[in-house]
């Protein structure tokens, strides 16, 4: 994903002196200077004075903004449907269907991080963000005016793609409009925004459902949204141009169009395929099996092409390939996806919990999520600011990771007469894990790499946030139903399979309502031990942190200059 040297030199809005960052590839520090022979050396003042932007003041404050709202609705919408999935399935039926609401968005947006990544590396910024801003819109309209589950469906796979685009926008209008120093600050604040944004989810989805407004305005206040800081995307936002001098046709020719086909088929195939198996499809049907076998040879036809270069060039393809050979950004990568599993896990199964064991609606429950959400926002903040005063990365991996852990590991115990003060406090230990470090690879990264990498840096961990996203909701949405009904069965012999999943899809279905006595206990009891097991998911993550932190550097990074030592 790294531009070719051919290319032409970035124009004045975008290039490697204005990030403030070394041109040289070697290993970087945040303040850095070069001697007399090339060498990088700490303490560089003339590349930490001046942010490479334009605007300032308030006009800057109201840039940043808008640009971290689109982050927000993101994040909105990779939850938004976990507490209207009831109402929806009343409008609409389809309960076979109903896992797509959460997969098909983030499946989309998935597949696509690589492709969004390249792009930005290729295009102005600027207004290939504005392009991914529309086609969210798009996307949210027509979720919110569908007549169907197949309409809602597409509706959510458009956002996705959308949203991937505007998220990576995000990240990189940030990274090329900020120095190194100030950039884990402001990366925090897409933090604080992306974690708002995802445990607000079910909070917003929820109120809506149980408003007269309807489920359908949890997708229409995209519009809204969007519509208000339209004006700000159009007049306000820096030009971010990497290849200014280059004609339109010349860049089209360096996307890796075989790669990117390549991609989409491996993840959209692989992701079905886990989806599917034991709810839609026994495990070992063939449709299962073509599923994997097709995903399979996809992905590895991927790996030969990137390997190989297979039309196009080493500097061209699609993932950067060149990262899997350094081992810290690869241990980068899997933080990430261990952070976004830490946080998404909880986020859709606390309130579906509370739903099941204490009755609550879905607003009632989603509100529950509060501590969670509070806490993870508070040591994202927390973590950005202070791995920019301190330049210190290593401690928050490790920290971070110990608390994901520790509060996993106790919500794997819990059961359904747990006291809800436990759980809030278990959620709280995970909220201050996550927090602590779920950015932090975005910052780590870029610091790392050579300046005309930064698009292909971030494109790299956003592929691991979403993708740690979409495999843990895959997982675990498989892992509960199977369990549960599995656990349900024997005690509502008769009942066909397809009512027992639609009383695993949520407390307030006709079946669940219905059971009394010791077959609701029972019953609840399989549910709620079905539901334990996705919290393993966590435990690992949090081991793979603690032990992953220590390989990690003890080093500074991000230090204003003068202060590097």
């Amino acid at each position: 994903m790294s531009l070719p040297s051919t290319t032409p030199s970035p124009g004045p809005e975008f290039n490697e002196k204005s990030l403030g960052v070394p041109e040289r590839d070697v290993e970087r520090g945040p303040s850095a200077a070069t001697s007399s022979t090339g060498d990088l050396v700490l303490g560089d003042k003339s590349a930490e004075e001046v942010p490479p932007r334009t605007v300032k003041g308030v006009l800057w404050v109201l840039v940043v903004i808008s640009i971290l709202s689109s982050t927000f609705l993101f994040a909105l919408d990779n939850t938004v449907v976990a507490d209207i999935q009831a109402s929806v399935i009343t409008d609409f039926g389809e309960i076979e269907k109903l896992s797509w609401l959460g997969i098909a968005f983030v499946l989309a947006g998935c597949a696509t991080i690589l492709p969004w990544g390249k792009a930005y590396g290729v295009f102005n910024a600027k207004w290939l963000y504005i392009l991914a801003v529309l086609i969210f819109e798009i996307g949210s309209a027509v979720c919110g005016a569908a007549p169907n589950m197949n309409a809602l469906i597409v509706g959510r796979a458009v956002a996705g793609l959308g949203g991937s685009g505007m998220y990576l926008g995000s990240l990189n209008l940030l990274s090329v409009t900020t120095t190194v120093h100030e950039r884990p600050a402001y990366i925090g604040t897409t933090g604080l925004t992306w974690g708002l944004g995802t445990v607000l989810g079910p909070v917003v989805g929820g109120a809506f459902s149980e408003s007269p407004a309807t489920w359908r305005w949890a997708f229409y206040i995209n519009l809204l949204i969007g519509a208000l800081f339209a004006p700000v995307y159009l007049m306000l936002l820096p030009s971010a141009d990497p290849q200014a001098n280059t004609p339109f046709g010349s860049r089209i020719k360096q996307l890796d169009w075989l790669g990117t086909i390549l991609n989409i088929g491996s993840f959209v195939s692989l992701i079905m395929a886990i989806n599917f198996g034991g709810t839609l499809y026994e495990w070992n049907s063939s449709q299962e099996i073509t599923l994997f076998v097709v995903g399979g040879v996809l992905i590895i036809a991927f790996g030969v092409t990137q390997a190989y270069s297979v039309l196009t060039t080493p500097a061209q393809r699609l993932f950067p390939g060149e990262f899997l050979r350094d081992p810290f950004l690869v241990l980068l990568f899997a933080m990430m996806a261990a952070a976004s599993t830490a946080i998404f896990v909880p986020t859709y199964y606390i309130p579906l919990y509370f739903q099941f064991v204490r009755g609550d609606t879905a607003l009632e429950a989603a509100v529950r999520l509060l501590p969670f959400i509070i806490i993870m926002v508070v040591f994202c903040i927390v973590n950005g600011g202070a791995m920019s005063k301190t330049g210190y990365y290593a401690p928050w991996y490790l920290f971070g990771g110990a608390m994901v852990l520790i509060g996993g590991s106790l919500m794997y115990t819990v059961e359904e007469t747990t006291s809800t003060t436990k759980i809030y406090g278990y959620t709280v230990l995970i909220g201050i894990g996550s927090g602590s470090y779920v950015q932090a690879s975005f910052s780590v990264a870029q610091a790392k790499v050579k300046p005309g990498q930064l698009a292909s840096a971030v494109g790299y961990i956003s592929l691991a946030q979403t993708g740690g996203i979409v495999i843990a909701l895959a997982i675990c949405g498989s892992v509960f139903l199977n369990e549960s009904v599995k656990g349900i069965t024997p005690f509502l012999e008769g009942v066909p399979t397809a009512a027992i999943k639609g009383a695993v899809a949520g407390s307030g279905s006709e079946l669940f309502m219905s059971l009394e006595g010791e077959t609701r206990k029972n019953v609840l009891h399989a549910i709620i031990k079905a539901m334990d097991k996705n919290y393993i998911l966590l435990i690992v993550a949090g081991a793979m942190t603690v032990i992953g932190s220590l390989f990690m550097k003890w080093e500074k990074l991000f230090l204003e200059a003068g202060h590097a030592g």
